[in-house]
């Protein structure tokens, strides 16, 4: 035999065995519950459980004519967030930072707070959810917070040369041309959302209710309860809530496009709120209809010029853009790095591709 056929035998000699190997691999392949969708390092993740989220999703985006692509489509991009919440649970339990029954226990007593027993009762069964749904769900939320304080945000040190270095190249974005308004706001609206956006979960689900929940929050902080606390519990706006209603710097001219908001702004000094200002879709328009009530409050004025670096204010917000734009860069990082240690079969897309792949 030449050199040369031997090689080619050997070669496919080596492919016929990869090959009978594959073979017995899959012969030998594990086979799993039709009540099994996906599985994370072993662990299972029960079709019911999927089901219940995309019905939640459907309640909350109703759609009509659903095709079975589409319900695919959703189902998939559901599963894939167990997924990575599974893994990062997981991961949570290994580092010892699971959320105590303690942690959920004063979590959900701080939630009912603001409710009679009954009221509570009445909520959670228009979400569609048990105590103990919620209850896991306040772990899972508790549990996260840990692994990322723990992992990420403790490691993340903002210097005051990189504050400075941060001025110097964006200088300009503080010399401002025309009087800011600094705002926090608490914002409820009747208007469906896929999340409430803050910590208590607390959603009006038509105008009625959003005219009783703004006027019961005016109530408390008219009575002296933190503006930055009721904002993170009850105010329906997710991209402010978290910052206790934050809205940064907002331009004179921005408020004059809301002559009724600005008129409620222009005459607070500093620390005092609006009354209950109506939300408009379209302010200038004469069609305009409302879609909320918002509570605002006068955090400070800055007029025009250039702000300094020495100007505490300044300092905060670099500190907080660096800080948010490290943790952002960060948490994808270690995510990628958890997903590729983790090993996961996801039945639910093995199946979906067989079915498409006919």
């Amino acid at each position: 035999m030449t050199r040369t056929k031997k090689i080619f035998s050997q070669r496919m000699l080596a492919a016929g065995c990869a090959a009978a190997m594959l073979l017995s691999l899959a012969g030998c392949k594990k086979e799993h519950s039709a009540d099994v969708v996906a599985s994370v390092n072993g662990k299972a993740i029960q079709r019911a459980e999927l089901d219940k989220l995309y019905q939640d999703q459907l309640r909350q985006n109703p759609q009509q004519d659903v095709s079975e692509d589409q319900a695919d489509a959703a189902r998939l991009s559901i599963l894939r967030q167990m997924i990575d919440e599974e893994i990062i649970q997981q991961r949570a339990a290994k580092m010892n930072l699971t959320a105590s029954n303690e942690d959920v226990d004063a979590k959900i007593a701080e939630m009912k707070a603001p409710y009679t027993q009954e009221q509570f009762d009445a909520r959670l069964k228009a979400s569609n959810h048990s105590l103990e749904d919620l209850k896991r769900e306040v772990r899972r939320s508790l549990t996260f917070d840990k692994l990322l304080n723990k992992e990420i945000n403790s490691k993340i040190a903002i210097t005051d040369a990189d504050v400075s270095n941060y001025y110097a190249k964006h200088k300009g974005e503080y010399n401002l041309i025309e009087a800011h308004y600094h705002l926090a706001q608490v914002l409820v609206t009747g208007m469906p959302a896929a999340q409430a956006g803050n910590l208590q979960g607390s959603k009006a689900a038509n105008d009625a209710e959003a005219k009783k929940k703004i006027q019961m929050l005016k109530n408390r902080l008219d009575s002296g309860e933190d503006f930055s606390a009721i904002a993170m519990n009850f105010s329906e706006n997710p991209q402010t809530a978290q910052n206790g209603g934050d809205m940064g710097f907002i331009p004179e001219s921005q408020l004059r496009t809301d002559p009724m908001v600005f008129a409620a702004v222009s005459k607070l000094k500093a620390g005092q709120i609006t009354d209950i200002v109506p939300v408009y879709d379209n302010p200038g328009a004469s069609n305009r209809r409302v879609v909320g009530y918002a509570i605002l409050k006068l955090i400070s004025r800055e007029p025009p010029g250039q702000r300094s670096l020495q100007d505490p204010a300044v300092q905060q917000n670099i500190r907080q853009q660096l800080q948010d734009a490290r943790s952002t860069l960060l948490k994808n990082a270690y995510f990628e790095m958890l997903r590729n240690q983790a090993k996961v079969e996801n039945y639910l897309a093995e199946d979906i591709f067989k079915r498409g792949a006919k």
